[in-house]
């Protein structure tokens, strides 16, 4: 019994995704085709055109999965701690002086080097 429920299932989710490619299809399409018509038009259909196909890709198996998951994503964002003004700026400013000690660190290896080879060649 369960195996005939999934097969409807997924012949049900094989539909509903050429469905899906079909709207995309019939827009990129009809955006070519109405290339002498406003741009306003064009982007308000195909915009509609993309919220009917999303709307219709949440319906299958891998769309259910997917907005399970963006539900979960959100909830685990807001779990995350984020950092004060004044951690932000400490650790900003961590950086950005090690970035220049590691700069400075390169020019003079850089510099060193070349004066060695120059010394060398001439």
């Amino acid at each position: 019994m369960s195996s005939s429920v999934e097969k409807s299932s997924s012949l049900l989710d094989k539909f509903l995704w050429v469905l899906v490619v079909g709207l995309v299809a019939v827009g990129v399409v009809g955006n070519s085709y109405y290339a002498d018509q406003s741009l306003l038009y064009r982007v308000l259909g195909l915009v509609a055109i993309a919220v009917v196909a999303l709307l219709i890709a949440a319906q299958t198996e891998k769309g259910k999965a997917l907005l399970a998951m963006l539900k979960e994503a959100r909830l685990e964002i807001r779990k995350v701690v984020w950092p004060t003004r004044q951690e932000l700026l400490q650790s900003t400013f961590i950086v950005v002086v090690f970035v220049l000690v590691v700069a400075f660190l390169l020019w003079a290896i850089d510099s060193l080097i070349s004066w060695i080879v120059s010394g060398f060649i001439s």
